[in-house]
This record gives structure tokens, sequence and C-alpha cells, in this order.
């Protein structure tokens, strides 16, 4: 093992002893407010930066499951029991569990997830953001009543499913951890979350840290292991009822599937191919930067992230070349360096596609501008998964590349004609998550973006996301909403109720009929 890789152990074994975890290889589980064993294989995790062998634990397995689910049901008949009200003051007294931490957390997902430490300090804000956010919404879910024609009193309330399963990535593990545990609590569910394996420490140190702030016991559950055994049997597990899964597409199939074969309904929030548009009036020192952010940020491992450049042919030369020439300025490097401003892949696997995914370009005639390959400068022992921002051209719809997630630091760069053409290339893949238009002409910007099938639009901007509005996507980018009142609607049920307000109760015979 290299220094690095030893460096990298070391600072893991002292974060989590931290956070009470330094038995990492069992305690990979937070379960009716206790740290608790896996009981199946050996999952090895391995350092992005260097390539080598950060820590093992053991998947959690059935059982675990389990325990995990019986220890929600009560944790939320207890959360239900407090009022509204009380809900939102515990959310945000929660809170205080993380006051101190807020440095070895980023720490800890920078070291395990691949990230840059500046990229992980500004997600441990996002943790903040999310529960005061939600928090807020506990006593504000009013219900309604309907003037029905008939004698009844009729009012509608939300209630929550009861006990909800979701399963996160592992691109941004404690972000994807606190954007469903929030509105989940405020709708009145119990959780059991499982992280993706490849980056599951986070999600259990926060889930630790906001029970130590006031939460019931088993309100919160963290199991760690693998898709086909610990996420098959919460997926299929009886009391779970409902499912929320941020991923790829591949895996939001199995899990709707999953779902509808108990009749579980689902939240899918998959991938994207998402559209940056750039015409020819734009600012092109904003689109461009722009453009870099959209692409280059968490080296390209986000479901937004703007991999496809379209740009209005007059000025495609000039935007591609500038573009080019930035993205070799970026700085690449160690996660743990503050000056790096993009980091590694997080595992073999997606740099092994991103790769693949290049070369095939290349053979089928796209030209690379820049990148492509490792990058220059880095440290000898910086053995992992890095690839240089990447730019293409000469490609076109057909090709894989441009109709398939890389979810690496690569960018295709397609120019257009005009208005038509732009909507038309940018609705060209069966994903619908996120896209941008980049112009000064007001009504042109607003007339393209209510075209283009996508959750997400932005004008002159590109990545601006708040927990206040909804977030999700059409066709392959999954559905369902996130964040916003629409992602807390999400996790409850509408409940009509009737009283009979008449002198005398009439049931008619054959009233309502048809119904059920």
């Amino acid at each position: 093992m290299n220094s690095l890789s030893q460096h990298a152990c070391d600072h893991l074994a002292q974060l989590l002893e931290g956070f009470g975890l330094a038995a990492a290889t069992t305690l990979s589980n937070w379960i009716d407010g206790e740290l608790i064993a896996g009981e199946g294989e050996e999952i090895t995790l391995i350092n992005p930066a260097t390539g080598e062998t950060l820590v093992h634990y053991r998947d959690a397995g059935a059982a675990l499951i389990e325990r995990a689910t019986q220890a929600a049901q009560r944790g939320q008949r207890e959360w239900m029991a407090l009022t509204a009200s009380e809900r939102g003051r515990r959310m945000n007294a929660a809170l205080r569990g993380l006051e101190g931490h807020e440095e070895a957390l980023a720490q800890l997902e920078s070291v395990v997830a691949g990230k840059p430490i500046r990229d992980c300090r500004a997600e441990v804000g996002k943790v903040r953001e999310m529960f005061e956010y939600y928090a807020g919404w506990c006593d504000k879910q009013h219900g309604e009543v309907i003037p029905v024609p008939t004698s009844h009193l009729n009012y509608v309330r939300h209630v929550p499913y009861g006990v909800v399963g979701q399963i996160t990535p592992w691109n941004a593990p404690m972000f994807t951890c606190a954007w469903q545990l929030a509105p989940a609590m405020a709708a009145g569910n119990g959780v059991v979350l499982k992280p993706s394996e490849l980056t599951p420490f986070s999600s259990v140190v926060i889930a630790k840290l906001l029970e130590s702030g006031g939460l019931p016991k088993g309100l919160i559950n963290i199991v760690n292991g693998l898709g086909k055994t610990t996420g098959a049997a919460l997926t299929d597990h009886p009391t779970i009822s409902k499912l929320v899964f941020v991923g790829s597409p591949q895996s939001g199939r199995m899990i709707a599937e999953a779902g509808a074969r108990r009749l579980v309904p689902s939240v899918l929030e998959l991938g994207g191919k998402s559209a940056n548009i750039v015409f020819a009036d734009a600012k092109l020192d904003e689109a461009v930067a722009g453009a870099q952010a959209a692409i280059f940020a968490a080296a390209g491992q986000s479901c937004v992230a703007g991999s496809r450049l379209l740009i209005e042919r007059s000025v495609f030369e000039q935007v591609t070349s500038r573009l080019a020439r930035a993205a070799e300025q970026i700085a690449v490097g160690l996660p743990s360096d503050e000056a790096t401003r993009m980091g590694p892949l997080q595992n073999r696997r997606q740099f092994e596609q991103a790769t693949r995914m290049i070369e095939a370009a290349e053979a089928a005639g796209a030209r690379v501008l820049t990148g492509g390959k490792r990058p220059e400068g880095l440290p000898d022992e910086a053995h992992g998964y890095f690839i240089a921002p990447t730019v293409l051209v000469d490609v076109t719809p057909e090709m894989e590349i441009a109709q398939q997630e890389v979810f690496g630091p690569v960018l295709i760069a397609m120019a257009f004609e005009n208005e038509a053409e732009a909507v038309q290339l940018s609705n060209e893949t069966r994903f619908g998550l996120a896209g941008a238009v980049w112009s000064q002409d007001v009504a042109r910007a607003h007339r393209v973006a209510g075209q283009l099938r996508a959750g997400t639009v932005w004008i002159n901007s590109y990545k601006a996301i708040s927990v206040m509005s909804p977030f999700g996507g059409f066709g392959d980018s999954g559905f369902g909403r996130s964040s916003g009142l629409d992602g807390l609607r999400e996790y409850t049920v509408p409940q009509s109720v009737w009283v009979e307000t008449a002198p005398e109760a009439s049931v008619a015979f054959g009233y309502g009929s048809g119904v059920g």
C-alpha cells in the first residue's frame, strides 16, 4: 500500500472513531438507535484517488432489514403521537446534533466518495437547509373541505404511508440522504434507508447525529449492503409502503417492478442526458463558464450534468475552442487538496464505462478537443479513477455518447442551425431530467424552455437547485418529484373523511353504487 493510500485509511479510521464507528468492519448499520454489525458477505471499499483498498465491512442482509422495519414502525408510531408543531420543533432541534461535526462529516464524505473537500463542505450545509425547510412544513400540511352535494361534511387530510424504503446513490450520499429523510419525516413517516454499498458511512453518521439531537429511536434506520441482498430484502418487505430510489434507469426499473408486484408506489429520480443550449446572442463568457460548471463539477457524476452542449452554428467554433482551453485549466487532483476543483470518478466500474464510451465515440467519428485520458500532473501515488475534463465534437445524434448517460467529465458539443433544430436535438433522447437555454432574447428563451421535455429548465444559468423547488424528470429520468411541496406530498396519501350532519342519518341502499 502506498503512503497516500495508507494516509487515507488512517484518516478514515480516525474519522469513524470520532463518530463512534471505530469498528467499521462490524458496526456499519444504524438500527433502532444502535450501531449493528452486518451479517452477510464482506464488502471492500476502494479509495477512488488511489485505487487501493480503503476499508471492509459486511453486508446487512435480510435479517437486519426485518429488524429495521420493526424499529421504523415503532419509531413512526411514537413520532405521530406528537403534535405536528412538536415534530417540527424536534426536526429543528435534531440539527443541533450536527453542530461541531460539520468539518468531520465533509472529510468523511470526501475520503469515501472521492469528492473535493470544498464540495463536501457545501453539501453539509445542504443537510441543514433541507431539515430546516421541511421542519417548517410539519404543522402546515393543511387539508381541505369539499362541498359535496349531500348533508355530509367531507374533509381531506394528508396521512403518512407509515414506513418508507429509500435507496440512495454513491455520487452524493450525504446530500441524497438528507434530501429523502427530511420530507419523509416531516410527512410523518418512519424510514429505512439503504445507501449505495460504495458509500455507506456518511448516512449512518447523519442518522446517529440527528437522533442524538432528539428524534425518536427507530424513526431513522440505515442499512448498508448489496442491492441483490439487502436492497432486494428492503424492496420486497411487506412493511414498506412506498419506495424511493435515486440512481440509474436500469436499477430504477427493478425497483419499480419490485414495488409493482406488491402494488407499492415508487418515486424514481434517475439519470439524465441534459441539453445545454447556447444561442449566438447569448453572453458567451457566462455561457462558457456555465457549460463548464454544468458538466465538470463533481467530475460529471451528477444526474443533471449538462452533458450535451448544443451551440448555434455561427458561434460553434468560438464556444468549443474557448471551452476546451478553459477545461484544460481546471485543477484536477486529490479530493483532500483545497485547490482541487475536480476529483476522480468514484469507482472502477464508472471509470471503465466512461473510458469505453469515449473510445467508442472516437471510433464512430467523434473528435476529442481536449481530455479523454488520465490528466497530467497528478501525484505519482494517485493511481485512482481520474479522467481529464473531456470535450468531444463531430458528434452525431445517433451515437451512443449522444444518447446514453456517461456519468463522467465528458461533454459532447453539437451545432444547430435554428431554434426548431435546437428543440428537436434537445428532446431526441429517452431522458428528460434537465436542460438550459442561454439567450438574451427573453421571448425566445421562454419559448424554447417551454418546449423542452425536462423536469428542470434553467435560463442563462445552470444547476441552480433549491430544496424549495420540485425536482424530477420524464421518461428514463424517472417519475415523481423530490423537494419542495411536491416532494413532501410524495410521502403522504390523501384521506377523504365523510361525516353525516343530518338530524337523522339516512343511508339509502345504492348510494354511491359503482364505487369499489
